[in-house]
């Protein structure tokens, strides 16, 4: 018996991977963004100058019965305008809605979708922290009540993380890698530097890669604030989520999506494609420590920042504005500004602007990293650092410049975005000008 069939001719593929990684720069292209403070890049943007607070009382599901009743909502959101039958969108988890939505707001303005690019050459990647939990909700009451008869036949494709991917894929053709990573709150950006090495090894010309999440939802706001991970401070939704101050009591949840279209600079160059910035750097690590807390030093998040320097042949002073995680919990605030200390040395408290756009925002967990990359690429556009509102007693232990209250005209040449994610999940984006 033979063990190779040597008249088996192998597979043929593109020969890109003679190149070395370092060789293929990866420019952004294409962006799109919903989120509490609008339904498209610009209007969220400009939200975020403004310091203004897209938090509120939740209206998606009766918020009574839970600890925390409040959220950042996407507002007038309608899914069928994005989708060629409306009937698909009634197939969608609103996650899925968002996904497609933003994913398509960044095709369009890439022009990704022109006839001349290879389809079989551009990926898909835009993930979900937690996926379809409004289909799972909706058809396990559905089970209980009215039994297994009545649950759509649709309940698992709607139900999965990588379903909006599948579904961009198959609309546009786009036949490279198509593939999603879960990683809690650092999802975006997992899936937006994975994309990233792809493209640098070869793989792909082009990804269609970030995140989406919509849980305000029973299940969402029971179980993190049974976790006393949310803000209590009902009262004052607008004033709730205040990153690095010493009155933080705790994340608001947030909805919506943020995807990028990313490609290989000569590819898009050769396409005549407008090129917002470079993705330099990407870094990822694990903290090992614990299920739900960072590490009490810092250190799985300095790693990654490191990681993401090193990928960018960059030194730390090169570095003008981080957008940091900072969702406004106790414990996480304290621990991503010691690891910025380790990262960043000297330059962390001297020249380095960080601000935390989930002030604003709330928390949109699994979509987080995608909005805070608009934001990081918006800030090198303009010039313009967006704050962190609701600083008004600062942590000593969280002694950095946090751009308190007000927006910053400064010259953004390069910024960083950092996502860290339960599990000891952690991911840092590094973009750039483009030299």
């Amino acid at each position: 018996m033979r063990l190779f069939d040597t008249s088996i001719r192998p597979v043929t593929v593109a020969n890109t991977h003679h190149k070395y990684m370092n060789d293929r720069r990866v420019v952004i292209t294409g962006i799109g963004v919903l989120s509490p403070l609008g339904n498209d890049l610009q209007s969220t943007w400009d939200g975020l100058k403004a310091g203004k607070s897209g938090i509120g009382p939740v209206t998606l599901t009766d918020p009574e019965p839970y600890p925390c009743k409040i959220a950042g909502e996407v507002k007038g959101f309608e899914a069928g305008p994005w989708f060629n039958n409306p009937k698909d969108a009634r197939r969608c988890d609103r996650y899925a809605q968002f996904a497609i939505a933003a994913s398509k707001m960044a095709i369009n303005d890439s022009g990704i979708d022109d006839e001349g690019v290879n389809r079989e050459r551009v990926g898909v990647m835009v993930g979900s922290g937690i996926g379809g939990l409004g289909t799972l909700e909706n058809e396990h009451t559905k089970l209980l009540n009215r039994g297994a008869s009545r649950v759509s036949p649709f309940v698992i494709p709607m139900m999965i993380s990588n379903i909006g991917s599948g579904i961009l894929s198959m609309e546009y053709g786009f036949g490279g890698p198509n593939m999603v990573i879960v990683t809690a709150c650092a999802t975006s950006n997992h899936n937006i530097g994975e994309a990233w090495r792809m493209i640098k090894f070869g793989d792909a010309d082009a990804f269609v890669c970030g995140g989406a999440e919509a849980t305000i939802l029973p299940m969402g706001l029971a179980g993190f604030s049974n976790m006393k991970a949310l803000s209590t401070r009902n009262d004052e939704p607008e004033r709730a989520s205040r990153p690095f101050d010493t009155g933080r009591d705790g994340f608001v949840m947030g909805e919506g999506a943020g995807v990028m279209v990313i490609e290989e600079y000569e590819h898009a160059k050769k396409r005549g494609a407008t090129i917002y910035a470079e993705l330099a750097g990407y870094g990822v690590s694990g903290d090992a420590y614990h299920m739900t807390s960072p590490h009490p030093e810092g250190l799985g998040a300095a790693r990654c920042m490191d990681m993401a320097l090193s990928h960018a042949k960059m030194n730390p002073e090169e570095v003008t504005y981080v957008n940091a995680h900072g969702t406004s919990t106790p414990m996480g605030d304290i621990c991503e500004t010691k690891a910025i200390k380790k990262s960043f040395g000297n330059h962390a408290n001297d020249g380095l602007i960080v601000s935390s756009t989930k002030s604003m925002t709330g928390h949109l967990l699994g979509a987080a990293g995608g909005v805070e990359l608009a934001a990081c690429i918006m800030a090198m556009k303009e010039n313009i650092i967006p704050p962190t509102i609701n600083l008004e007693n600062q942590d000593p232990e969280c002694d950095l410049d946090y751009t308190p209250n007000v927006a910053r005209e400064v010259e953004v040449k390069s910024a960083l975005s950092n996502s860290f994610g339960f599990g000891g999940h952690n991911a840092s984006v590094l973009v750039r000008e483009l030299d």
